[in-house]
């Protein structure tokens, strides 16, 4: 068993898929296969339950994919710290943040980076910022920009980069929302404004911390959301409502970094709803990496601005 093997079967084990695993891994479906093989003869059990459609883990496998992230992650703890000692960074660490987050937060942060340490690699990760926090505490990333969640983890450290306000968005051309009150009168307990807005088609992400925040400030009222669709990212949620499919709610950074921004105006609805305290998270165990730990130096105190 070697650290190459490890990677294969937690690429494996992460794509669920031989030829998405082979790709990522860089090698072929052939060798993948093979070093599979051999993994699971020298464990002595099946890591996978293979057919002609589908790749399964097995129980040990489950429990074999936790070993291999910490043997990875205290491998390259040790590498990177024989570098330090030798005087030159070199070696990679990972992080994970939605697209918007890579083009208007890390563009200088990266440039910073490259001029300190060219010998640091960069492995970054896009996707859904809702499973930012996740990936860090199951050891899948070393780092990843998301919004600071109602409750920190234990073992998770945060550096805010930026603020951001949560608003509402809705199409330019859509003249029936004119009508609509945006702020609730609290004189006579908000009972127009809640039915009013009861009444509107929304487009909200599936889960997170804005669809928490959205299904509070709906609750308050005392009524529920009129729900159009709930997707993934909000990019899309962007997207749709630009489409004129109804009204949504976006960090603004992510309206602001949007190519249909012109397409949609912001509701200035009160109360408003509480701004995304926006940065990156790292376990507290991990900043014992000194390539972890040189790329958090370069978030410096007092970067934090509004967008």
């Amino acid at each position: 068993m070697d650290i190459r093997s490890l990677k294969y079967f937690l690429a494996l084990a992460e794509n669920l898929h031989f030829g998405r695993a082979s790709a990522a891994s860089h090698i072929s479906l052939s060798t993948l296969s093979r070093q599979i093989r051999q993994l699971e003869e020298d464990l002595g059990v099946a890591l996978f339950v293979r057919d002609n459609r589908s790749v399964q883990l097995t129980h040990e496998g489950q429990l074999f994919m936790q070993y291999a992230r910490e043997a990875i992650g205290q491998w390259r703890m040790v590498r990177d710290r024989l570098s330090e000692v030798s005087g030159h960074l070199h070696g990679e660490v990972s992080l994970y943040c939605s697209v918007t987050a890579v083009y208007s937060l890390l563009l200088d942060l990266f440039n910073e980076l490259r001029v300190a340490f060219p010998d640091i690699e960069i492995k970054l990760h896009t996707g859904d910022p809702d499973h930012a926090i996740e990936r860090v505490l199951a050891g899948e990333e070393d780092m990843s920009i998301a919004a600071y969640p109602d409750t920190l983890p234990r073992g998770l450290a945060f550096k805010p980069i930026t603020i951001s306000p949560l608003v509402f968005i809705a199409p330019v051309d859509d003249q029936q929302l004119n009508a609509l009150p945006l702020q609730a009168d609290f004189r006579s307990g908000g009972e127009e404004f809640a039915r009013c807005w009861s009444q509107v088609p929304m487009i909200l992400p599936e889960g997170g911390l804005s669809r928490k925040r959205i299904d509070d400030w709906f609750r308050r009222w005392a009524t529920v959301p009129q729900v159009y669709a709930q997707v993934a990212g909000n990019e899309a949620i962007v997207t749709m409502v630009s489409l004129g499919l109804g009204v949504g709610v976006v960090p603004k950074i992510v309206l602001d970094n949007s190519p249909v921004a012109d397409r949609v105006r912001i509701l200035p609805l009160m109360p408003e709803l509480e701004p995304y305290n926006v940065g990156i998270f790292v376990q507290k165990k991990s900043l014992n990496n000194p390539l972890v730990a040189a790329f958090w130096s370069k978030v410096p105190a007092g970067r934090v601005g509004t967008l």
